[in-house]
């Protein structure tokens, strides 16, 4: 069924017409066409005019889209972007979500989309030539290469790949895992760890995002690792052996790695629950569409008790999240500094909420909500994953803890109103 996207009275014009012309495409280009668009994701061997076919649909998608001029929402006018500030992209983005795929239609493809917002933040006007504006053209991949499977990943300050200073080249040697598109990649934005005696480029142990061209001498990917019972995946295990790069690969400064980071993860948490509260509302319009429409010992599913609770409190859930989601979006949006505390916040609670919303979906399916028929499946493996991804829940928890008691040690108390 399409998704029902009115005008939200709260919003200014621009964003309600954003949304409204989002779904337009959703309902209209993306839905009706999901099983050809996407036909590898029902795992069936695929002849080639099938590939040829589901190509040239997307194509036609992405071509709709830049004549409705919505276009890789995430990136400044000049590099072929809508220019779209934080809060109109997250509330695009949960439109977006409700079809699966639908963002790579829109130039939304992690991590490329992630890269390009840190190269245009930090890259010098060379840089953006070289490696941004091929990526924007289409004509170049990227990776992300910061954890490491020998270290925890909630714990930056643990990671040891190190990049050496030599000459006018920096040394790069460590072990990476969970490299994102490291199949494919042009090129990977390194994490790692400085070590220069001279102290000319920054004080040694601090971090740094250097470009990784993937055809350097050195540059090992050992192989796509299998998650979620697949064989493989683009999630590569990555060794860096002696790996020299030019001194001017480095994105900003020593000393910035961490903080880079930190711009994109914190931004990428929001859009993750956005996103997340897209493929809710989805979940639960298809669990909705069952109940009233399925008939089960004598009667709809929508009449059975059991049935109602799970419509109930996935309504609930996706209330919570949604809310939850936009108040610490408006937050980051105003650089307000409780912003860290709500994004933890979210990122326990949406994800789990996201669960819990397909979960029931799938129970009220039964053995069709678990078939690659329907995107039921890997919205469960997404919500699970998510749990992980970008900090698990844990270390958010604590964080929250951690900001909350400081409130109150310093004599004052959390003021829930703002």
């Amino acid at each position: 069924m399409p998704m029902n996207v009115k005008p939200v009275p709260t919003l200014d014009e621009r964003i309600n017409d954003i949304r409204m012309r989002t779904a337009e495409i959703v309902n209209e280009h993306i839905l009706p066409h999901e099983r050809e668009l996407w036909p590898r994701r029902e795992g069936a061997e695929l002849a080639e005019h099938d590939r040829r076919r589901a190509h040239e649909l997307r194509e036609e998608v992405k071509r709709r889209v830049w004549e409705a001029g919505l276009w890789a929402p995430h990136l400044p006018k000049e590099y072929g972007g809508m220019g779209l500030d934080f809060l109109a992209h997250a509330y695009m983005n949960e439109v977006l979500a409700y079809a699966m795929g639908a963002a790579t239609l829109f130039g939304v493809v992690a991590p490329n989309s992630g890269n390009q917002k840190i190269l245009v933040k930090y890259g010098t006007e060379e840089q953006k030539q070289k490696w941004l504006v091929p990526m924007v053209e289409g004509t170049m991949e990227s990776g992300f290469s910061m954890t490491e499977p020998h270290n925890p990943g909630s714990d930056p300050r643990s990671l040891d790949t190190t990049a050496t200073l030599d000459g006018d080249h920096w040394v790069i040697n460590g072990h990476k895992w969970f490299t994102s598109n490291g199949i494919d990649a042009d090129f990977f934005i390194v994490m790692c760890r400085v070590v220069d005696e001279s102290g000319e480029q920054g004080r040694t142990g601090q971090m740094a995002q250097i470009i990784v061209p993937t055809s350097t001498k050195g540059v090992n990917v050992v192989r796509g690792i299998g998650i979620w019972g697949r064989p493989t995946s683009d999630h590569c295990e990555v060794v860096y052996e002696d790996v020299r790069v030019p001194v001017e690969n480095m994105l900003g400064r020593v000393g910035e790695g961490h903080q880079a980071a930190q711009d994109r993860l914190g931004a990428g948490r929001i859009y993750h629950c956005m996103n997340s509260v897209g493929q809710m509302w989805r979940a639960f319009d298809m669990m909705v569409e069952r109940a009233t429409t399925r008939q089960v010992h004598g009667g709809l599913l929508k009449d059975k008790q059991f049935i109602q609770g799970f419509i109930a409190d996935s309504y609930q859930d996706i209330m919570a999240a949604r809310l939850m989601t936009i108040h610490a979006a408006e937050k980051l949006d105003r650089d307000d500094s409780d912003a860290r505390t709500d994004i933890s916040a979210i990122k326990v609670f949406v994800p789990a909420a996201y669960h819990r919303v397909v979960d029931r979906a799938i129970q009220v399916w039964g053995a069709a909500g678990i078939s690659n028929d329907l995107p039921l499946g890997l919205m469960y493996q997404g919500a699970r994953t998510l749990r992980l991804a970008d900090g698990p829940d844990e270390v958010h928890k604590i964080l929250i803890a951690k900001n909350v008691l400081h409130r109150y040690e310093a004599g004052e108390g959390w003021d829930f109103g703002n």
